[in-house]
């Protein structure tokens, strides 16, 4: 947040297309989310996050991914996508400047400490981490593991990926790969 002294920075806006067809990321020149990430699925879930909130206010807007300096957008097929494009940017520029990037969400501050998970889904998690959460982060999503049992691994898709075509074809089977070969031959991994 900025201090009542302190001039604004000028906030530099850089659209870039994602892997999902219906998704933009902009990446700006500021802090969007300082620490850890943030998903919105719906509305309700941006309260408290003025950011948020105004970006769900442009009817096209479906979902939101705050990562770093990443806002990545989830829009409607129907979406006018050249005017959603300097919609979004316009509002970033304008509420930028007095964003809090230090927010949390409720679901963030449970998932933070990890040492209460067990010991086979700390592995898989420590997995993802080195080597597919980088990926998906650069096209604007991420991946949250739900619950492993008996050779089942559910996950759930975060920002762009959680409607992203690929997300259950090539991504999901090369995420298969990677912890069939790294942790359990027999795993399945399954979207939920």
């Amino acid at each position: 947040m900025t201090d009542a002294n302190e001039i604004p920075p000028q906030i530099l806006v850089r659209v870039q297309p994602t892997p999902n067809p219906n998704a933009l990321k902009f990446v700006v020149n500021v802090p969007v989310k300082r620490n850890g990430k943030a998903t919105f699925s719906r509305p309700s879930e941006a309260f408290g996050v003025p950011l948020a909130e105004d970006l769900f206010a442009l009817p096209e807007v479906r979902q939101l991914h705050f990562f770093e300096n990443v806002v990545t957008v989830t829009y409607a097929e129907s979406a006018d996508v050249d005017t959603l494009r300097l919609e979004v940017t316009a509002l970033l520029q304008r509420r930028l400047p007095v964003h809090d990037s230090d927010f949390s969400v409720e679901e963030e501050r449970k998932k933070i400490d990890r040492s209460n998970l067990s010991p086979e889904i700390q592995k898989v998690e420590e997995i993802l981490d080195s080597t597919v959460r980088m990926y998906l982060q650069g096209d604007g999503g991420d991946l949250e593991v739900i619950a492993l049992k008996d050779h089942v691994l559910e996950v759930r898709y975060q920002g762009a990926c959680g409607t992203c075509p690929s997300s259950t074809s090539a991504t999901l089977d090369a995420i298969q790969g990677i912890l069939r070969e790294q942790f359990d031959p027999d795993l399945e991994v399954v979207p939920v």
